[in-house]
């Protein structure tokens, strides 16, 4: 059965009433359920009138009120919503209730006998929005608003800075700034309730109420609102000759402005839905340059520690292709380099840590680092690898982490080189006029990390007057053929770099077309770390 709408009726918040003298709380509450006190205030003496809604659940006995009556059990009163002057009420839509209460005062309507037998909803619905009213008046009430999904949008009042930032809680989504006329001075007035009357620039959030004010900031309650309530959409209510200070409230910093004199329910709704919804598109563009930013960053970063060739006086040239597995990334595990010490060697060497993450990017970084300042200091073969493996063991964050590597040191001429795997898949060599050919892997040690105590043979290898030196990650052959599980292996890529020499490439061109191949015999991008180094003598 329908319940009948009550009329409207006044209801004083609990923050905005004044002192409660005790002799009339026995009067107050007898008269929130229509019934007489034993004493108490000589003007609640009178019977009360029946309002509708008692009428229809019947009379109301008139034995006394017990005190200890749960607070659920009393019957909720409707809220009269006066308005400031040149406000205009507004009715509720259909099928809403015409009254609301505060969010912090607990209060029921009393049960219909039809009402309790119908069954209670499963789950309460989702909350609406919440306003909080910043203003001097404790009284002023705004016209009653609906959210998007017809919820009724909640609102909490606050006399100053002080009451507002206690009932600024996390569910607040909009602030309505009722801003009082421009000091002749130049200085913005607080609301009343504050400590202080005016309200300095600058001066902490926390303690806008209790500073003195310093002359020149006519929007200084609105900087402390908005810094106080980053997060929140905030919406400055002023009067229509106060336009330019309005428009300056939206330079400042609030979402928009609304004038007393043509402020209804309508226009109210629209502008705090509009107002949250612009704030939340704000803070999502900040975010999201926040993250370019940071993401630039980290690219020059990256960037920054990739290596750089020191060949000057070689003949040889230099060649790379780098791609780390890492989405968005620019430095991956893998790591290479490549100098030219006093006495004309050439040091190639290139490496990969186990694992994709950043941890393992750093680690790569300083494996490379420490590399070259040890070759540049005369090491190399076992004395330069047992000293990385140190390295290792110190830097590394878990004692499973270990690095494959592989280095050469070409001589002079460029005719011979001392080549020492740690690990890591051997170099590929094309000679002149012959078919690539991968160098001997049976001479190789343990990769960096497993054994403290491993030793790392250098070998002699012939290169002849020109030649081609790959040197490569196992990223580059462990991608898929096909559907399958089979991989392309060093053989599959010895075909394939042999192919791609054939047809005339060299040097980053016949990278570049290497990995394509690869990827695309992979259907799709390789999940490791793919790193690819070639010298060239002609």
């Amino acid at each position: 059965m329908p319940v009948p709408v009550p009329h409207q009726r006044t209801a004083v918040l609990p923050h905005q009433a004044g002192p409660v003298d005790h002799g009339c709380a026995e009067t107050a509450r007898a008269a929130a359920v229509g019934m007489p006190a034993h004493g108490g205030c000589p003007e609640a003496s009178a019977p009360p009138q029946a309002t509708p809604l008692e009428a229809s659940h019947g009379s109301v006995d008139s034995a006394p009120l017990p005190r200890d009556l749960p607070a659920a059990e009393l019957p909720r009163p409707a809220a009269d919503r006066r308005l400031p002057a040149g406000w205009t009420a507004a009715r509720p839509a259909s099928g809403h209730a015409s009254a609301e209460v505060a969010d912090d005062v607990s209060s029921a309507t009393p049960e219909d006998p039809a009402d309790a037998a119908s069954p209670e909803p499963a789950s309460q619905p989702a909350q609406g929005l919440t306003l909080l009213l910043i203003g001097e008046d404790p009284n002023s009430h705004v016209p009653e608003m609906w959210d998007w999904a017809g919820r009724k949008v909640r609102l909490r009042t606050a006399r100053n800075l002080t009451e507002a930032e206690r009932l600024l809680t996390d569910d607040v989504h909009c602030i309505l700034l009722d801003l009082t006329p421009a000091d002749p001075h130049g200085r913005e007035e607080l609301p009343q309730g504050s400590s202080a009357r005016f309200a300095p620039a600058g001066t902490p959030a926390h303690s806008r109420a209790d500073a003195p004010g310093a002359p020149g900031d006519e929007l200084a309650v609105l900087r402390a609102v908005l810094r106080m309530a980053p997060s929140q959409a905030v919406l400055v209510l002023t009067c229509e000759t106060d336009a330019e200070r309005a428009a300056d409230a939206v330079r400042v910093g609030a979402q928009d402005y609304l004038f007393r004199d043509e402020l209804d329910e309508k226009v109210l709704s629209r502008a705090v839905r509009y107002a949250v919804e612009r704030k939340r598109a704000d803070l999502a563009q900040r975010q999201l340059t926040e993250s370019r930013l940071r993401a630039q960053e980290n690219a020059r970063l990256e960037r920054g520690l990739l290596p750089t060739p020191l060949l000057d006086g070689s003949e040889l040239r230099f060649a790379t292709c780098y791609r780390p597995g890492r989405s968005r990334a620019l430095l991956g595990g893998d790591f290479y380099d490549t100098v030219r010490t006093p006495d004309g060697t050439v040091h190639a060497m290139i490496g990969d840590v186990c694992g994709h993450g950043p941890d393992e990017a750093a680690l790569g970084v300083e494996l490379r680092i420490a590399w070259r300042a040890l070759t540049f200091a005369g090491l190399y073969g076992d004395e330069l690898l047992a000293t990385l493996q140190k390295v290792l063991e110190n830097e590394r964050s878990d004692d499973e982490i270990f690095a494959t590597l592989c280095t050469v040191d070409i001589s002079e001429d460029g005719h011979r080189a001392g080549v020492c795997l740690a690990g890591h898949p051997a170099p590929l060599l094309a000679r002149a006029g012959e078919q690539p050919e991968l160098l001997p892997y049976e001479f190789g040690g343990p990769a960096l990390g497993l054994l403290p105590e491993a030793r790392w043979p250098r070998r002699q290898v012939e290169l002849g007057p020109a030649w081609s030196l790959l040197m490569y990650t196992d990223g580059l052959i462990e991608g898929r053929i096909g559907e399958g599980n089979r991989r392309l292996g060093q053989e599959g890529m010895t075909e394939l770099v042999a192919r791609q020499m054939a047809s005339g490439l060299t040097g980053e061109e016949l990278l570049e077309a290497s990995v394509r191949e690869v990827r695309a015999l992979n259907g799709g991008e390789l999940t490791d770390d793919v790193a690819v180094l070639l010298l060239d003598r002609r």
